[in-house]
């Protein structure tokens, strides 16, 4: 089902593409004082709906979900110190996909790699997190 694209969410769209691998609640942040107003449900709502339509990426991260603007493929980083995403700045691996469908027999559809650690920031903190 096709829905319009209200100014809300685009609102919506153009902050996660700016905040990059925001929460929910921080594109509610970004977007609570337009005019009008846009109420936290309706960013919820919104951001469902363009993950759905595969506007964006929703990234479960084990805590708050985080959403990407970037929607072809790549792998992220998770700093589980203070919890933000990176995009990882390598190749997709290629044939992945085939590979397990050919030792495995599973028809796989796509794939997500999530590399978890510190990020440099977290990472020269005096004792880490």
């Amino acid at each position: 089902m096709e829905r319009r694209q209200t100014r809300q969410r685009q609102l919506i769209l153009n902050a996660v593409h700016t905040l990059k691998h925001p929460t929910a609640d921080e594109v509610y942040a970004a977007v609570a004082d337009a005019q009008p107003p846009v109420g936290r449900a309706t960013v919820y709502r919104n951001l469902n709906l363009l993950a759905e339509q595969g506007e964006i990426r929703r990234i479960e991260t084990g805590e708050a979900d985080r959403y990407d603007g970037r929607t072809q493929p790549h792998y992220h980083l998770y700093c589980r110190c203070c919890g933000r995403v990176f995009d990882a700045h390598m190749p997709v691996i290629e044939g992945l996909e085939r590979a397990l469908t050919e030792t495995d027999g599973f028809a796989v559809e796509g794939h997500t790699i999530e590399f978890i650690g510190l990020c440099p920031d977290c990472k020269n903190k005096n004792g880490g997190c």
